[in-house]
């Protein structure tokens, strides 16, 4: 009797221990991963599986969110760790983490550490949190550098629009957290590199002014000057991925223009910045200036991909601030900012890629738009003017006198206006049932687009870098010297033109909801008590039952 319980007791050890084994050797050689949230939180864009797949050497994440944190900042906290466990978890290399606080560094170390850190765009935010009773304030840094063998970068995680509350900015950074730590790897870890092209010749941006277009796009594409004038055929615009027309002065003539047509017609993907109106600023002092409507020749190209800049400017009572001379102190100039209705602060933007979470774009004499009728082409909005703005009608009086007059806000009656247009879908040519231009090839003519996609702002100012009135040296896009603000220009930018070349690639992960699901606190409070009886009595009466029911069972058998 004793032999056959011993024989059964080693059998069921060993079949134990056995299926222990198995599944062991499953999950280490048949690896799988089950996300069974609703909005699959933990489930990665085939995009960035992608790039991880790829990867070639080990990288190192270097989290920066560190120390005694309040509960929010705790769940941001988390949040990296998981994303970066993940992104391990289907990276053919290593991904690890550790942490580092700047603040815990020596003092002969932190300073250049933290100058290091703000050229990547992580800036110390200033926290409070209560410790012992009272309120402290700590300088934390949410954000983290990314590293492999030869290169570093860094990414800010913290983000979101201006005006949303903390819940929801964190809510947001978790959102993006892919997409921020991918496109970090990204960076460090891949040679492609795709083609952008700066029109010149035509009055458009000077080269200090263009700085910021490259600065920012340097890390990821090649930026290229475009000489219009030595374009011969269509064919010289396909090398190009992007084409950005940023604020011609001239208007283009109709072979350029027809160039410009076919480049879009074979599927390459243009930004165009157009400034609606003419005026030199320098001349707004004293009795002011006027803005005449400007001929840049693109009208009737834009009206046929289905927008139209009307020859306006917009103000809005979201404005930011012009830098005026208010006199002297002794011997030097005293500069004042001063509210300007023409610089409008949007800060309403579209749940798209490009545009989701983002803080306020700074517009700069900025016309309005309409959208016309075309045919498979369609026309999506990404940033809006506040509820309180107007349209004043080309030639429009700008002085810098006005700014010291109260607005009578009974005259901004238009609200939500559309700053910024994207155009997607099927386009027909400027030139379909017309006479081409004289010496083109008509055998390569197209007539409709094989894909494509257009941007559109009645402004040549968006991505223009503005001067450090210390030194004279341009700045980042977006960054205001005489306000010490950072708009969000830059990443504007960034988002679209990866957008635009990779519509399914990374930028789709900025879709990603997660949904904010809070305590609903009436009830909370009328059933507390019933709820901790039930956390308290049913664990220990389910295991007493339990304990009864084993018990009975084995007298049951033994008697």
């Amino acid at each position: 009797m004793k032999n056959s319980k011993l024989k059964s007791t080693a059998k069921s050890l060993v079949f134990l221990f056995g299926g222990i084994l198995l599944i062991v050797l499953i999950i280490r050689f048949v690896p799988f991963r089950l996300d069974l949230t609703a909005e699959k939180r933990y489930s990665l864009h085939p995009s960035s599986i992608a790039v991880l797949e790829a990867l070639e050497e080990p990288v190192e994440v270097e989290i920066l969110l560190t120390g005694n944190l309040p509960g929010g900042m705790r769940r941001l906290q988390r949040a990296i760790e998981e994303t970066i466990r993940t992104f391990n978890a289907y990276s053919r290399q290593r991904i690890s983490f550790y942490y580092e606080d700047p603040m815990a560094l020596p003092a002969d170390l932190r300073e250049d550490y933290i100058v290091g850190l703000a050229t990547y765009g992580i800036n110390p935010t200033n926290l409070f949190i209560t410790e012992d009773g009272g309120q402290k304030s700590r300088l934390i840094f949410p954000g983290v550098v990314v590293r492999n063998e030869e290169f570093e970068t860094g990414a800010l995680l913290l983000q979101g629009e201006r005006g949303m509350g903390p819940d929801e900015k964190l809510n947001h950074s978790v959102e993006n957290l892919e997409y921020e730590l991918i496109q970090a790897i990204r960076k460090i870890s891949t040679d492609k590199a795709f083609a952008v092209g700066m029109t010149i010749g035509k009055g458009e941006m000077k080269e200090d002014e263009g700085f910021g277009i490259v600065e920012a796009l340097v890390d990821l594409h090649e930026v290229y000057k475009i000489p219009m004038e030595q374009a011969t055929k269509p064919e010289d615009l396909d090398p190009f991925d992007i084409i950005i027309i940023a604020g011609p002065k001239e208007s283009f003539s109709e072979r350029e223009i027809y160039f410009f047509d076919q480049y879009l017609m074979k599927g390459g993907n243009l930004i165009i910045l157009l400034d609606a109106s003419t005026f030199e600023l320098e001349n707004a002092g004293g009795d002011g200036t006027v803005a005449m409507p400007l001929d840049h020749g693109l009208d009737q190209l834009l009206f046929r991909y289905g927008i139209r800049v009307n020859k306006d400017l917009i103000q809005d009572m979201n404005f930011g601030y012009h830098p005026v001379m208010a006199g002297y102190y002794g011997d030097e100039e005293q500069v004042v900012p001063l509210p300007w209705p023409f610089y409008v602060a949007a800060g309403r933007m579209a749940a798209h890629p490009i545009t989701k979470g983002l803080d306020q774009v700074m517009f700069r004499f900025v016309a309005s738009m309409d959208t016309v009728k075309a045919d498979g082409v369609s026309k999506t909005p990404l940033i809006f003017g506040s509820e309180v703005s107007r349209k004043l009608a080309a030639p429009v009086r700008i002085a810098f006198e006005d700014m010291a007059k109260e607005p009578n806000l009974e005259d901004f009656g238009l609200g939500n206006l559309p700053l910024l247009y994207l155009l997607e879908g099927q386009f027909t040519s400027l030139f379909r049932n017309r006479f081409l231009p004289e010496g083109v090839d008509r055998n390569t003519y197209k007539e409709s687009s094989k894909g494509g996609k257009v941007l559109v702002a009645g402004t040549g100012n968006l991505f223009k870098s503005q001067k450090d009135f210390r030194d004279g040296n341009p700045l980042p896009i977006g960054e205001d010297p005489f306000n010490n603000t950072q708009y969000a220009n830059r990443q504007l930018l960034q988002n679209a033109v990866n957008f635009l070349l990779e519509p399914d690639g990374i930028m789709a992960s900025r879709t990603k909801t997660l949904q904010i699901r809070p305590l609903n606190k009436l009830k909370v409070r009328e059933e507390k008590t019933k709820w901790q009886l039930i956390n308290i009595l049913v664990p220990v009466v389910f295991f007493i039952l339990i304990g009864l029911l084993w018990g009975f069972l084995r007298k049951r058998k033994y008697t």
